[in-house]
C-alpha cells in the first residue's frame, strides 16, 4: 500500500493556484509508477512571469513516455490557465538539470510505502 504525502501546500510563492495543482497531482498520482513529483524551473526559484511553464520532473520505477503522454493529455483537458511541461527524471541527461533540480527543485509529493 501507497500513502501520498503533499509536501509542499504555499504555493501561492509560485504563482500557482493551490486548486489548480491538486487536479493535476490527483491525474498524476493515480499512476502508481510516479513515486515524487518535483516542480523546478523558474518557477521553483521565483523568477516565473505571466505565461511562464509549470516545469515538473517525475520519479518512478519504470515510468516512460506513455506515462508522460497520458498524463499530458488529462491534464490539458482541465483547461488551467498554466502550460505543464512533464519530465521523467531518471532520463535527463543533462547534468546541469538534473543538478539545478535537485538543489532548486520544490517536491510537491511523494509516494511512501508504508507496510500493510
Amino acid at each position: 500500500m501507497h500513502k501520498l504525502t503533499f509536501v509542499d501546500t504555499t504555493l501561492k510563492k509560485y504563482g500557482l493556484d493551490l486548486a489548480d495543482l491538486n487536479h493535476v497531482l490527483s491525474i498524476l498520482k493515480k499512476n502508481e509508477r510516479i513515486q515524487s513529483v518535483i516542480l523546478f524551473g523558474s518557477r521553483a526559484i521565483g523568477n516565473f512571469h505571466a505565461g511562464s511553464d509549470v516545469d515538473l520532473a517525475l520519479k518512478g520505477d519504470h515510468l516512460n513516455l506513455d506515462d508522460i503522454l497520458d498524463a499530458s493529455l488529462e491534464i490539458d483537458e482541465l483547461f488551467l490557465p498554466y502550460k505543464f511541461d512533464l519530465i521523467i527524471f531518471d532520463r535527463i541527461k543533462e547534468e546541469t538539470l538534473i543538478d539545478h533540480i535537485s538543489r532548486m527543485g520544490i517536491k510537491l509529493f511523494t509516494r511512501d510505502l508504508i507496510a500493510e
